[in-house]
């Protein structure tokens, strides 16, 4: 196969219809060592492709760009967030945002695009693995007083009174993290 220009990777990443064609684009991109995380958001928006294939290219990208990481898994899961809603992806969205925390752990947004996806009605992505994602992050980050009233909301949500004020009380500056009661 001839190689492909990057104005042709691109057009196969944002038009193409065809899997076998966008794999072997995406295989060139990786060939010429391509590393422009503007390229495969193209990639990712393509509608033409399932979940599991998105998922597919942006593990790898993830791999072979160990640099573009954080930036692959975000891009990730906001499409999940928001394509294929048909099927309920916000597993899916949830998981890339644990992979990005997981690449950049003290950087506030995965975890905080994470909470901002919980569907209340649906109660989607499970409220309990967003707390402990939450729960999480606030050890990390340097300011973590959003995520003690985002912490705070959901116990609120959850009917747990005494855990909602407790994480209200940290989000105002009063107690440490650590004593918990449940």
């Amino acid at each position: 196969m001839p190689r492909l220009s990057v104005n042709e990777i691109r057009s196969r990443f944002e038009k193409s219809k065809e899997f076998n064609e966008i794999f072997d684009a995406f295989e060139q991109a990786i060939e010429q060592r391509i590393d422009d995380i503007e390229l495969y958001r193209l990639l990712f928006w393509n509608p033409s492709l399932t979940p599991d294939e998105i998922g597919l290219f942006g593990e790898k990208l993830a791999r072979e760009f160990p640099a573009v990481a954080y930036d692959a898994y975000m891009w990730l899961a906001n499409v999940f967030e928001v394509m294929h809603s048909m099927v309920d992806n916000h597993g899916l969205a949830l998981q890339y945002y644990k992979k990005a925390a997981e690449a950049r752990p003290d950087s506030p947004e995965p975890y905080l695009d994470a909470a901002d996806c919980y569907e209340p009605d649906l109660k989607i992505p499970p409220l309990g693995m967003l707390i402990e994602f939450l729960k999480q992050g606030s050890q990390r980050v340097v300011e973590p007083k959003v995520f003690y009233e985002k912490l705070a909301e959901f116990y609120d949500m959850d009917g747990n009174d005494e855990m909602s004020g407790y994480y209200r009380r940290l989000a105002g500056g009063e107690g440490t993290p650590g004593e918990e009661t449940t």
